[in-house]
C-alpha cells in the first residue's frame, strides 16, 4: 500500500521503524528478532537502508529483505535508494528489480559518500546523479513508486547555509516526494523551527521527525559527529553522569525518547519514525507508552 495514503488515512499517528542489512551472522539474527518483535506493533510501514556505500550486492540485499518483511510479516516495507557510486543505467536497473519484487514505496536519497570523502568533496560516478532531487525526477519519470526525502533541521553537512538547504528541500518535493523523513535529532525547538520555515517555503507535505532512542552514550556522540546533529547540553549531562551504567543510560534513553516523541505528537507531528538500530526493547517500550499515553488526542481535546 502507499505510504503517502497510510500517512493520510491512519486512525492514529503514523508510527515507523528503519532497519539496516546485516552483515554477520549475530546481525542477521538481530534483525530476525527485532522483526518479530516490532511487527507486533503494527506500524504503518518499515524501511530498509541500503548500508554504506550502496553497492551492488547491499543494494540486492535490502531488496530481499524488504521483499522478505512484506512476505512473511504482512508489513508496508520501504526501500532506501541512493545514487551514491552508480551510473543511471545501474539506478534504473535496481529500479526495475525493485518494481519486479513488488515493491511501491521507495525513499530516495543522496548517500553518504565513500569513507574517506567529504560531504563537500563528493562527486558523482561517471553516468550518474549527483542531487536526491535528480533522483526522485528519475523515479517519477518512469515509475510509479510513491517517493519519500529526507530532510534536516540542523542543515545537512553538504549545505552552504539553513536556507540554500531549505530550497533543495523544496526542490526535492517539488520533484515529487511526497513526504520527507528528517534526520535524528534531540531538540523539539529544532524540529518545529524547521516545519515553521518549510510551511513558509511552500513545502505542503507531511514531515515526520526521525527518532533514536539513546541506549549507548558513545554510540550516540560518534552519529551525531557523523550526521551534524546536536546533543542539548542538559540531555549530554545526564548521558555522562550515567557514562559506566550501559543499563541506566538506556531506560534514561526510553524515558527522553518518550517525553520527546509524546511533545511531537501533541504538537501535531504526523509520525514517529524510529531509528531502531536493529534492536527491538527501547522502540517496543516507548511505542506502548505512547499509545497508551496517546497524546495527540489529549492535544485534538485541548
Amino acid at each position: 500500500m502507499r505510504i503517502d495514503e497510510r500517512i493520510a488515512s491512519g486512525a492514529e499517528p503514523a508510527f515507523s521503524f528503519e532497519f539496516f542489512p546485516p552483515k554477520t551472522e549475530d546481525g542477521e539474527a538481530n534483525l530476525a528478532a527485532a522483526l518479530h518483535e516490532l511487527a507486533r506493533l503494527e506500524p504503518a510501514f518499515v524501511s530498509v537502508t541500503y548500508g554504506a556505500g550502496g553497492t551492488p550486492a547491499q543494494r540486492g540485499k535490502t531488496i530481499d529483505i524488504v521483499s522478505r518483511i512484506k512476505a512473511d510479516h504482512g508489513l508496508e516495507a520501504m526501500a532506501h535508494f541512493t545514487c551514491v557510486g552508480a551510473s543511471v543505467t545501474e539506478l534504473r536497473a535496481t529500479l526495475d528489480r525493485m518494481r519486479d519484487a513488488g515493491i511501491e514505496n521507495v525513499l530516495a536519497l543522496r548517500g553518504d559518500p565513500p569513507a574517506g570523502v567529504e560531504a563537500r568533496d563528493w562527486a558523482a560516478a561517471d553516468g550518474g546523479l549527483r542531487y536526491s532531487r535528480e533522483l526522485i525526477e528519475l523515479i517519477r519519470a518512469d515509475y510509479d513508486f510513491v517517493v519519500g526525502a529526507a530532510c534536516f533541521p540542523e542543515v545537512h553537512l553538504a549545505a552552504e547555509s539553513a536556507e540554500a538547504d531549505l530550497r533543495y528541500t523544496r526542490e526535492k518535493v517539488d520533484a515529487g516526494a511526497r513526504f520527507l523523513v528528517t534526520q535524528l535529532f534531540f531538540d523539539n525547538q529544532l524540529y518545529y523551527d524547521f516545519v515553521a520555515r518549510a510551511r513558509e517555503a511552500g513545502i505542503d507535505v507531511p514531515i515526520i521527525p526521525g527518532i533514536m532512542p539513546i541506549t549507548n552514550a558513545a554510540q550516540i556522540r560518534r552519529f551525531t559527529q557523523m550526521c551534524g546533529a546536536s546533543i542539548p547540553p542538559g540531555l549530554l549531562r545526564e548521558l555522562e553522569l550515567r557514562a559506566d551504567q550501559p543499563e541506566a543510560v538506556a531506560d534514561f534513553g526510553v524515558a527522553y525518547a518518550t517525553m520527546q516523541c509524546a511533545d511531537l505528537l501533541a504538537n501535531g507531528a504526523p509520525g514517529i519514525h524510529f531509528y531502531t538500530l536493529n534492536r527491538s526493547p527501547s522502540t517496543r517500550a516507548i511505542l506502548s507508552a505512547l499509545r497508551a499515553l496517546a497524546p495527540w488526542r489529549r492535544a485534538v481535546a485541548a
